[in-house]
């Protein structure tokens, strides 16, 4: 079996995705935890890029890296120490945990392996094109998303109004 490139690139990502998701969750310093949290965000961005979804790409660093993991890090700022260190978690805790998330993987693997995936290997060569995708987005007919768009706008400003009234108080 020959290994091309673009599965070795994708073996390298599962494995940044998969080592930084673990060092998130069992970091004791929440900060590192965010940044771990960024690492696996632009490692699932380069999935995006493997299978040739360069505004899904885009998005992704946009929207999740620079929106999302921005205001994690605003919080972390404004609600504790950056220095502080979460409090250990019991042992029983933790075996539970580990039990959980073992039978998830398990049950993942299951599912993986007794599945057929016909169309898994069907990735489109081309891209599409960015004028419909942003025609479905912004439009105003059947199965077009501007309302949508503006209500989640309306929500953040008010995310963004609550959190300053939050921070003013201290």
């Amino acid at each position: 079996m020959e290994i091309t490139a673009s599965q070795i690139i994708f073996y390298i990502l599962s494995a940044i995705i998969v080592g930084c998701s673990i060092m998130s969750v069992v970091s004791r310093k929440i900060l590192r935890a965010a940044t771990y949290l960024l690492f696996v965000l632009i490692a699932t961005a380069g999935f995006y890029v493997l299978l040739n979804y360069h505004f899904l790409a885009a998005i992704q660093i946009s929207v999740y890296v620079g929106g999302i993991l921005v205001l994690f890090v605003f919080s972390i700022f404004l609600t504790s120490q950056v220095g502080e260190k979460m409090p250990q978690v019991k042992l029983s805790r933790r075996i539970a945990g580990l039990i959980v998330s073992l039978g998830g993987a398990a049950l993942t693997l299951f599912v993986l392996l007794t599945q057929n995936y016909p169309y898994a290997a069907k990735v489109s060569e081309s891209e599409i094109d960015m004028y419909a995708i942003g025609q479905s987005l912004m439009g105003t007919e059947r199965f077009q998303y501007l309302l949508p768009f503006e209500a989640i706008s309306v929500l953040l400003l008010a995310c963004i109004i609550t959190g300053i009234l939050v921070a003013r108080k201290k």
